[in-house]
């Protein structure tokens, strides 16, 4: 029988297990360009290692999922981390798991703003991207190179999530 998920808000705190929340943060807000242009300075940390690995940048368009919805598989990237950054202002889910035993264990859905970011660390198991409501277009930061950096585990029983 499927377990239902709870969604919980993003927080900084509740999400530090599996990377960084990418948001403008004051505390690291700085001038720039003779004060026209607010810079929040190094929000995270990309990743990247193994062979022939470098940092690129990407577009990703998400189709918007329907609910309830069954979370049957997780991923993780072992040689670099992944970034996800909205661009339509529209909420999102994020969907991660702490490690057990080289699987993921139960999985942890975070509700998104539409001005919040994330930074999954290198190997932290996570859900394929979740857009909500309408196609959503996100700036992806992550890794290139040789190697497999894709490992995927598929449950036996999904988890449910019913509507954000």
């Amino acid at each position: 029988m499927a377990e239902t998920l709870t969604i919980r808000p993003l927080t900084r705190e509740a999400f530090a297990p599996f990377g960084t929340v990418i948001e403008a943060d004051p505390a690291t807000m700085r001038h720039i360009n003779g004060g026209t242009t607010e810079r929040y300075h190094a929000l995270a940390e990309a990743e990247a290692t193994g062979e022939d690995a470098k940092v690129i940048i990407n577009l990703f368009r998400g189709s918007p999922r329907a609910f309830p919805y069954a979370i049957d598989m997780m991923e993780r990237h072992p040689f670099g981390s992944q970034s996800f950054s909205p661009l339509d202002d529209r909420p999102w889910l994020v969907v991660v798991a702490e490690d057990e035993s080289g699987r993921p264990g139960r999985p942890q859905v975070f509700r998104a703003g539409g001005r919040q970011g994330i930074n999954y660390r290198r190997n932290v198991w996570h859900h394929p991207l979740i857009a909500v409501g309408a196609v959503s277009d996100f700036l992806v930061v992550d890794r290139l190179g040789g190697g497999v950096n894709l490992e995927e585990h598929f449950f036996d029983t999904p988890f449910i999530i019913e509507k954000p």
